[in-house]
């Protein structure tokens, strides 16, 4: 095995070693070197001529390299091959490297060791860097985690928790019973003349209403020509695909609320199509969304067992209302815009004040035991509707709290149901591809949607006129209301369909997705 200077790299003529780094080096260049610095160069501990200590070896013949064309070259070759003498006209062997050439191999050793530090300081610059990007990361979202937590631990005199009451059917939590962070309300005779005001006012309305049609309202030979004309994909996270609830403004269907998989509640804009507010705060998916009518509210549910109010323009949490111990699974808004109704997975439907948070009443229906899938008020806001998993429609008179009828016939849990506006009509599905009409005037069921096999149905509405009906689920149809005929199917989602919702006098149709879209039908 050769050896090699340490500082040139080449074979040495003179070998040394140094006995305080162990490395070989050419004596000529380690000289010059102790000599400028005093040090051993590899380790920069002391070191002076006398310590060298001379390697003796076999006079080394160094290979020819291609520069070796020329004739001082080849007699440098000759006489180290064969020990020639050296010429008189030429000089010692020892005195072929000039100072210069030394000069260049000291300073590129230097060069060397200045690099090798400059790497090893970028390396730890760089893992210096890293480090401090996870850390920045890491506090970042422990400052998020934070702030959330803040916006639900926010003091609320409204904040309930409830408990389990045991009673007769239907169990009934009313005032004065106790609850872990207050007490329940009850309905006052100042709520019940409140509901019951505004059901007169809605009711003559109705009437004047009678059965005309507006005329701004799109006819059906318009309708039966939509087509898509617009889908947005950015609403809600592409890790967490599906959007779960939909909703439109009332008082401005351009406004559209989302409900999301990524825990997000969105508020958009069709009109300029941007988002105008992203709802952070549950903790579980976003199973339900309504639109306040008049105020820049937002209400939103989720299995998280909450009910959480936004400010929109503030795109902050108002208030939690904690009415239930389960999964929150269908959320209502009164006509008066007061009030809110849920239904829950504990059994238990709840009415709650959106103004202060506090749940009114809870009730339950004991005899029954089942989880509630989904609940709505009727257009006057004095009966309400819920859906079990034991495939029963209930009707609930909100004043007295109980349960005044109910329709049977579904197979399979309720997925959602819808009144009409014209308060006369009821459309339900379940988990049996097909579509139940009720009349309520009647307490019967007097038209059946057969659909395909294998047909889900997540979504049921009527547009504000109580002309048509959606159903959103396998895919989008509309049916025109009294003939029950079905003229409009879209089929453009690439999963299910889970909110369908009618624009102003039906001008356009919007529907959400598990493919996290939100898409527009119209002309």
């Amino acid at each position: 095995m050769s050896l090699i200077c340490s500082i040139s790299n080449e074979v040495p003529e003179h070998p040394c070693v140094s006995p305080v780094s162990n490395h070989v080096y050419e004596r000529r260049l380690i000289e010059k070197y102790i000599a400028e610095n005093g040090t051993d160069p590899i380790n920069n501990q002391p070191l002076s001529e006398e310590q060298l200590i001379d390697i003796k070896v076999a006079h080394p013949i160094r290979p020819k390299p291609p520069s070796a064309t020329s004739i001082p070259a080849i007699l440098k070759a000759l006489q180290d091959e064969w020990g020639w003498p050296s010429s008189p006209a030429l000089p010692q062997s020892s005195q072929w490297p000039t100072l210069s050439q030394d000069a260049v191999m000291l300073h590129s050793f230097t060069l060397r060791q200045q690099l090798q530090t400059t790497r090893q300081e970028l390396s730890h610059a760089l893992y210096q860097h890293d480090a401090a990007c996870r850390v920045i990361a890491r506090l970042t979202k422990e400052v998020t985690a934070a702030r959330e937590a803040l916006a639900t631990l926010k003091p609320q005199a409204g904040l309930i928790v409830p408990q389990a009451v045991p009673s007769s059917q239907p169990s009934v939590v009313g005032a004065g019973e106790p609850m872990d962070l207050g007490e329940l309300v009850g309905m006052t005779p100042e709520i019940i003349q409140k509901l019951q005001d505004k059901a007169t006012v809605l009711t003559t309305e109705r009437k004047k209403r009678g059965k005309t049609v507006p005329e701004e309202l799109v006819k059906p030979e318009e309708l039966s020509k939509y087509r898509q004309v617009a889908s947005h994909v950015g609403l809600h996270s592409a890790s967490i695909p599906g959007i779960l609830a939909l909703d439109l403004c009332p008082s401005d269907t351009n406004k559209i609320l989302t409900g999301g998989a990524d825990k997000n509640v969105v508020v958009f804009d069709k009109s300029t199509e941007q988002i105008l507010a992203t709802l952070k705060g549950h903790t579980k998916k976003v199973t339900s969304v309504v639109f306040h009518p008049s105020q820049e509210l937002v209400f939103s549910a989720s299995p998280d067992a909450t009910i959480r109010i936004w400010s929109v323009p503030n795109t902050s949490c108002v208030q939690v209302v904690r009415a239930h111990e389960s999964a929150v699974t269908g959320l209502s808004l009164h006509a008066t815009g007061d009030y809110l109704l849920s239904s829950s997975d504990d059994q238990y439907w709840a009415f709650s004040d959106i103004q202060t948070g506090r749940v009114l009443t809870k009730v339950t229906d004991e005899t029954s035991g089942c989880s509630l899938t989904c609940a709505q008020f009727h257009p006057d806001g004095l009966i309400f509707g819920t859906g079990t998993m034991d495939s029963q429609i209930k009707i609930w008179d909100l004043k007295e709290r109980t349960n005044v009828a109910n329709f049977p016939g579904h197979s399979g849990p309720i997925t959602s149901i819808a009144f009409s506006e014209n308060g006369y009509y009821l459309a339900t599905a379940a988990d049996d591809s097909s579509v139940k009409l009720w009349d309520l005037r009647k307490l019967k069921n007097f038209k059946t949607l057969q659909l395909d096999n294998n047909f889900e149905v997540k979504s049921l509405i009527f547009d504000q006129s109580g002309t048509y009906l959606a159903l959103g689920g396998t895919d989008v149809q509309i049916y025109i209301c009294k003939q029950w005929t079905e003229i409009l199917h879209f089929t453009e989602h690439s999963g299910l369909t889970t909110g369908v919702a009618f624009g102003h006098h039906a001008k356009f149709i919007a529907s959400t997705g598990m493919d996290r879209s939100l898409k527009f039908y119209s002309l």
